[in-house]
């Protein structure tokens, strides 16, 4: 009988262990995902959004209102669906080309939410980008 108690336990044990190393693998993937997501959109979306007349005379200078609909753009066919987006854009400078922005995501999967007795606890993970387009020449 006593035995048989142990094997419970290691086998809860073990299970507690799996979730918990599943939940941190999930973190972290969407953490990485966001990340490069959010990097090559800024890059891919300063680019789209240069003022060619300017450059054309060697001035490197973006369009506010094109980078905005480009980057959105982009994020969003790149997005995770299962996640909760909120973009937040502080400072854009079309002259030189200089961008600051914070991508925030929230979980919607069982996944990202554990009960932590009489509380659920949710992750919100974020990332911040100040991006700087250059000249070469």
């Amino acid at each position: 009988m006593n035995q048989s108690f142990w094997g419970i336990f290691i086998i809860s044990f073990g299970l507690i262990i799996l979730s918990v190393i599943f939940l941190f693998q999930s973190l972290t993937n969407t953490d990485e995902h966001n990340y490069n997501l959010l990097k090559e959109t800024t890059e891919a979306a300063m680019y789209d959004s240069l003022d060619m007349n300017a450059y054309a005379n060697g001035k490197v200078r973006i369009h506010r209102e094109k980078f905005v609909e480009n980057f959105i753009r982009r994020f969003a066919n790149n997005a995770n669906l299962s996640r909760n987006y909120r973009i937040e854009i502080y400072d854009i400078n079309e002259t030189p080309p200089k961008v600051s922005l914070k991508v925030s995501a929230t979980g919607i999967l069982p996944s990202d939410k554990f009960n932590d007795g009489n509380e659920i606890v949710e992750f919100e993970l974020s990332n911040r980008i100040d991006a700087i387009l250059e000249q070469t020449k």
